[in-house]
């Protein structure tokens, strides 16, 4: 049970981390503006996370990949598994902090929308909230690699139910009235006693 639990944190974390970087991509992480003179009005210029660093999505949709993945693949594939998922929560650790840091300024500025020195405004929500999924995604990853080659294969239950009945016998279908009367006729017109057992073949039963 304690496995089962395991595997599907693991597969929620993946997912959450995914989703969540993918959705902290596409929102805005600045705004930028440049006050002209009058009477030209203001240029404006936003910058989003997915433009600013395309790692970030592409990470997050490695995460959701991978939350589907580990209920396909057994034992060495989940750890590869587990190890892409670290490694895509380490990148987006990296890229967002890199953002946070001051990288996310330097790029606001070279926007070619916007002319002159512009004031630019950071959001630092999506930022920290991709380093929230990264934090996340990576956990899960290591949790893969430690702990996903003891947890159960999807349909292995099943699997086993199958093979073990694989060899059994098929129970015989009862006889009708009308089958069993149709074979003592046609055990007496072999000259055969239709009541003698050793006669009636394989399988059959004395009327």
């Amino acid at each position: 049970m304690t496995e089962r639990r395991e595997m599907t944190a693991a597969v929620l974390a993946s997912a959450v981390a995914g989703g969540l970087a993918l959705f902290a991509g596409g929102q805005t992480w600045a705004t930028l503006a440049a006050v002209r003179p009058a009477p030209l009005p203001p240029v404006t210029g936003v910058l989003t996370g997915s433009t600013h660093a395309p790692l970030v999505p592409a990470a997050g949709l490695v995460l959701l990949a991978a939350a589907v993945a580990l209920l396909a693949v057994r034992a060495g594939g989940r750890t590869a598994v587990g190890v892409l998922m670290s490694i895509s929560g380490v990148a987006l650790v990296w890229t967002a902090g890199r953002a946070l840091a001051g990288g996310l300024r330097d790029a606001a500025a070279d926007v070619p929308v916007v002319v002159g020195t512009p004031v630019i405004d950071i959001s630092a929500v999506w930022p920290a909230a991709t380093v929230a999924a990264g934090v996340l995604g990576a956990l899960a990853g290591l949790l893969v690699v430690l702990r996903g080659r003891r947890w159960p294969a999807m349909g292995s239950r099943y699997e086993r139910g199958t093979a073990a009945g694989a060899g059994a016998p098929v129970p015989a279908r009862p006889r009708t009235d009308d089958e069993r009367a149709h074979l003592a006729w046609k055990a007496l017109d072999r000259g055969e006693d239709p009541t003698d057992p050793a006669s009636s073949g394989p399988g059959s039963r004395p009327v």
